[in-house]
């Protein structure tokens, strides 16, 4: 399912400030695309109104070119599925009970799980690895475990969008590394569309197939993780001096930071708006940016010492 965000802005209440200004991207079936850029850039801003659960102010969200908009919550959910930033696990559900919440949007009013929604949460355990956890409380999980649970709740809704917020958030980074592995592997071999944002600029590099890099609400950059991983782009949006380097085995871009800027980002992103929503969805741009040149203006490894940057 093809998503695309064509010229979004977004404001938080009638006279709030806006955090997102004119952004577009588009996102392929079966490719993972990743979401950077410093905090409050507008990155989870981003993930909710592509997922339907803030409406834009102005722009447009379409998933095949339905604009979101038009669904209603529960056919939205048998659509787009999401797992939020370090969602907090409370209550002590059995790993197989919390999976089953994710048949919710395909149950009728009232209705008790049936025996093939019973067998669609199994084969999400199996397909994420915490099958042998069914019988565990949730609450008795490592982080890692717990992700995949939460993952594994998001496939149980049969979805063919799946946004994740910052999905390796407070792990280690072996569990980084398997998380990682998990939802591009969801992607390539599902055919998910999946977006997803990350603070670990060399985790986008190595695992994301196209990457949009936000600044101040803006697309600072977007393209393939060679075209927005870039030391200038660094030094523009996140006011550090890095250098970046490519593993030869992964053909993959390896940042290294040197030292930080006295400024937080050299300059804002300029001239986004106009030149992305002009793209997004033009023959030269079915991603949302010109193939095979770098464009700081339109919106897919082993860490390196930038995982702190968000």
């Amino acid at each position: 399912m093809r998503v695309e965000v064509r010229d979004v802005r977004f404001g938080y209440g009638a006279s709030g400030p806006e955090v997102l200004h004119g952004v577009s991207l588009a996102a392929e079936s079966g490719t993972l695309h990743g979401v950077i850029g410093p905090n409050g850039s507008g990155k989870s801003t981003l993930l909710r109104v592509i997922g339907g659960v803030a409406g834009p102010s102005s722009g447009s969200v379409s998933l095949d070119g339905q604009d979101i908009g038009g669904l209603s919550p529960r056919q939205a959910a048998q659509v787009v599925a999401a797992v939020g930033a370090a969602e907090a696990v409370i209550f002590p559900f059995t790993v197989e009970e919390t999976v089953l919440m994710g048949r919710s949007p395909h149950l009728r009013f009232l209705a008790s799980e049936t025996a093939l929604d019973v067998a669609k949460a199994r084969e999400a355990m199996e397909r994420t690895g915490v099958a042998h956890l069914a019988e565990r409380r949730i609450t008795s999980l490592s982080s890692g475990e717990r992700q995949r649970v939460l993952i594994a709740r998001a496939l149980a809704q049969e979805p063919r969008v799946l946004l994740l917020d910052e999905p390796t958030a407070h792990l280690d980074v072996n569990f980084q590394v398997e998380i990682m592995e998990l939802v591009q592997a969801l992607a390539h071999e599902s055919g998910i569309t999946t977006i997803a944002v990350l603070h670990d600029l060399n985790l986008a590099g190595r695992y994301c197939d196209r990457i949009t890099m936000l600044s101040s609400g803006q697309v600072a950059a977007c393209g393939v993780p060679s075209e927005v991983l870039t030391e200038e782009h660094l030094l523009d949006v996140y006011g550090v001096r890095a250098i970046v380097g490519r593993r030869p085995e992964l053909d993959r871009p390896a940042v290294f930071v040197i030292s930080g800027s006295p400024r937080h980002g050299r300059r804002r992103a300029s001239g986004g708006r106009d030149e992305c929503a002009e793209r997004a969805g033009h023959e030269e741009c079915s991603d949302g940016c010109r193939p095979g040149k770098p464009d700081r203006h339109c919106g897919g490894g082993v860490s390196s010492g930038v995982d702190d940057i968000e």
